[in-house]
């Protein structure tokens, strides 16, 4: 094991070292072969390319040395560029985990669309037996009343927005107490949690401008923190604290 530590040297006939390792013994035969052979059985180029074989050139040469600083220049900007393209991949894999996370952290199940309830039944239907961490959103309206179709347009963007949140609308005449939601108190949005009313905005047209958005209604429900943090947000948050690094 000693021996094969240590580069193996020998002295010759007259006193040089000579390499015994592996690149030794065959810069030594190539030598031996260019030696022993009959100098006229090679052609003049054959004995070159032998010679140069034999006696590669030393870093020393002026050609070499410019050769060899051009070779580390290449692999220098490779290196550095291939950096580049490791750190391009380290956001892209921890934006992916950061996604992925929370979309673990979005318990429950995901809509994205606003359901149309039918009747009274499946009104409560949903409400009771709807998981307990999910907050339903209600939307009670009517055909041509002022303010109920552009409520229905902002949930549908904000049901989208949010899947995590259970949108759905129902007819006042379907919900079976239509006498409870007369045409002066629609638009109404209901909101539950757990099977029991959180929040209740009667006439809530009247708490924007005569012409909304879904801007609007994003606003308002944040204000009375109904709706989560969206997940686009949550992705340029941590876009963002990347770009600090």
């Amino acid at each position: 094991m000693e021996g094969a530590k240590r580069q193996s040297l020998e002295e010759d006939s007259e006193g040089q070292a000579t390499h015994t390792g592996p690149k030794g013994v065959i810069n030594d035969w190539r030598k031996f072969k260019l030696e022993s052979e009959d100098s006229n059985s090679f052609p003049p180029s054959k004995k070159e390319i032998l010679r140069q074989m034999s006696s590669p050139q030393s870093r020393d040469d002026k050609d070499s040395k410019e050769r060899f600083s051009r070779k580390m220049s290449v692999q220098e900007y490779e290196l550095i560029h291939r950096e580049k393209e490791d750190e391009n991949c380290l956001r892209k894999y921890r934006r992916q985990c950061m996604q992925d996370m929370h979309q673990k952290l979005s318990f429950g199940p995901r809509y994205g669309f606003v359901y149309e309830l039918e009747s009274g039944e499946q009104f409560l239907e949903t409400i009771e037996k709807e998981q307990k961490i999910i907050t339903i959103i209600v939307h009670i309206y009517e055909d041509g009343i002022k303010g109920c179709d552009a409520l229905n347009s902002s949930l549908i963007c904000l049901a989208a927005e949010y899947p995590t949140v259970k949108f759905c609308k129902i007819k006042a005449s379907n919900t079976g107490a239509g006498d409870r939601f007369s045409s002066d108190v629609l638009p109404t949005l209901l909101v539950y949690k757990g099977g029991e009313l959180i929040s209740n905005f009667i006439s809530v047209a009247e708490q924007f401008a005569e012409e909304f958005f879904t801007g609007d209604v994003e606003s308002f429900l944040n204000e009375y923190g109904l709706l989560p943090e969206t997940e686009m947000h949550v992705l340029e948050h941590s876009n963002t604290e990347e770009d600090m690094e």
